[in-house]
Order: structure tokens, then sequence, then C-alpha cells
């Protein structure tokens, strides 16, 4: 069994469960990324201390539901379901768009990418820097999704659409002084 980390689809994942979660519903402005995001960290307990990392992956994943899902049409909204606790982080983020065409192709890149690294084979490394489509602008280079599956410790999971993103985050929790690791 592999231990790679990728992104999957299966919207039957126990990620896409929505039972317990807040919702917003929000509408495609782009302008507006940076409040939609506070509405929602704002739930977050004081206790998380990567409330910054958190409020940054949060942030990016409504900045792509508005940007590469709706294309910034403000007739379009994005849904978001989140719930957090001392011990996880818990979104799902859908939009009205036609879904990421290009995850698989993404899976592959940075399955090569990571391979590169491993082998510490950085000149070939080169060739896999930004993940780039014919649909890209010049501010796009996949980067984020590759910090998301870093920080999203328990998961990233697509419907079979792929206009919604469920992920999970696992917090280290505290007794006695001690970290005890949250497993999903």
């Amino acid at each position: 069994m592999s231990d790679e980390k990728k992104i999957i689809v299966d919207e039957h994942n126990k990620l896409f469960d929505k039972r317990g979660m807040f919702h917003k519903r929000f509408v495609s402005d782009f302008r507006q990324i940076r409040y939609f995001t506070l509405l929602v960290v704002q739930k977050a307990p004081p206790e998380i201390k990567e409330i910054n990392l958190l409020e940054q992956q949060i942030s990016e994943i409504i900045k792509n539901a508005i940007k590469h899902g709706n294309h910034s049409d403000p007739k379009k909204h994005i849904d978001v379901w989140f719930s957090f606790s001392e011990t996880h982080a818990r979104l799902i983020v859908q939009d009205e768009g036609e879904g990421f065409e290009y995850l698989d192709q993404w899976n592959e890149f940075n399955r090569k990418r990571n391979e590169c690294f491993k082998k510490k084979n950085f000149e070939e490394m080169a060739k896999y820097v930004s993940f780039i489509t014919d649909k890209s602008d010049e501010n796009d280079s996949g980067n984020a999704l590759f910090a998301a599956l870093e920080y999203w410790n328990g998961g990233i999971v697509f419907n079979n659409k792929k206009n919604a993103v469920a992920l999970a985050k696992y917090f280290p929790k505290k007794r006695y002084g001690l970290e005890i690791s949250v497993s999903s």
C-alpha cells in the first residue's frame, strides 16, 4: 500500500457528511474572499494554534471556488459547510462550476514532483515547479494544492462532478502538557 498523498474523488466519503456543520452561502465576489473567510474562521476555537494557516487554507479554497469554479460570476454562489473543535477543522466548499477537470493530471504531476524530490533529482524537479493548464492565468501555479495536501492531514476529497471539495485537518490534543495524536 502506498503512503503517497493524493486528492481523491469519492462523493460518498465520510468527509462529505454535513451533519452538525455550520453553513454559509456566498456570492462569487472576488473582492470579498477575505471577509467570507473571516465569517467562517470566527467559529474556530482560540485553542487552535495554527489559526493563521487554517485561515490561509480556507481563503485559498474559497478563492478557487469563486475564481476557477464560478469564474467570478456574481450571479453564482458558493456554499461552505464548516465545523471546528480543538481537535479538528472540517470544510466542504461547493461551487456552481463544471468541476476540476484536471484533477487526474494534477495528481500525476504531484506524484512525479514528489518522486523527484525523494530521489533528490532537482534538475528533473524543475519541470514540476508549477502546474499550468490551458486555462491557467499568470497567477496560477497549482502551488496552493501542494500546500493543501500537506495541511489537510485528514484528506482532500472531491465529489464526482469535482465541483465540491471536502477537507479535514486533525490537530494534536494536549493532555497533561503532552501532545497526543488525533486520528481520523
